[in-house]
């Protein structure tokens, strides 16, 4: 089995590289084969509304860029961790774009990732990180996934690369969130 994080962040292994490292630290030391993809600082293309997504039905994206690299990525995970920053109180246009990419397509073609587990990451320097939960938790709800929890809210403060370091509380969430995140896996796998 395997859990896929994506880092939303333009920063190559900032503070959310590191939230997402913590709990899939969890989650391999429970067997679990993990990877971490990050965005960094190239950017993505929103949806267009093409709706080509409804008329191939072929698991894919019809603009070509990244996107479906990242959609193939999610479909052979079983479990996804969405991480971002807050910009301006909510995720990165980076990770908006691949929330409503994927999610089109997934919608397309039979909720494909329903009843994968999910779980939102948030870092931020000081306030609006409750909406960017928000807005990463409705991509797992809409798309039928399960959502585990985990000690507190999954978001960890820190502004300069390396500050999220210091909040003890925000790591002990995401080693808890990686150990709910396995268990659920397990029980998910039966």
């Amino acid at each position: 089995m395997k859990v896929l994080g994506i880092n939303g962040s333009a920063r190559l292994n900032g503070n959310t590289a590191i939230m997402l490292n913590t709990a899939l630290a969890e989650i391999k030391a429970a067997g679990f084969e993990t990877e971490l993809v990050q965005f960094g600082p190239k950017g993505l293309q929103g949806c267009i509304a093409c709706y080509k997504c409804f008329e191939n039905k072929d698991k894919r994206c019809a603009v070509k860029d990244e996107m479906n690299g990242y959609i193939e990525k999610m479909l052979e995970a079983d479990g996804i961790l969405l991480g971002s920053p807050t910009y301006f109180a909510d995720v990165t246009s980076n990770m908006k774009a691949l929330m409503d990419r994927a999610g089109m397509v997934s919608r397309a073609n039979g909720d494909m990732f329903q009843r994968k587990a999910g779980a939102a990451v948030v870092t931020a320097r000081r306030g609006g990180a409750i909406h960017t939960f928000d807005t990463l938790n409705h991509f797992f709800f809409i798309g039928q996934m399960i959502v585990p929890g985990s000690s507190y809210w999954n978001m960890g403060y820190g502004r300069e690369p390396g500050q999220v370091s210091g909040d003890e509380e925000a790591l002990g969430t995401m080693r808890t969130l990686g150990q709910n995140m396995a268990w659920l896996l397990q029980k998910i796998a039966g």
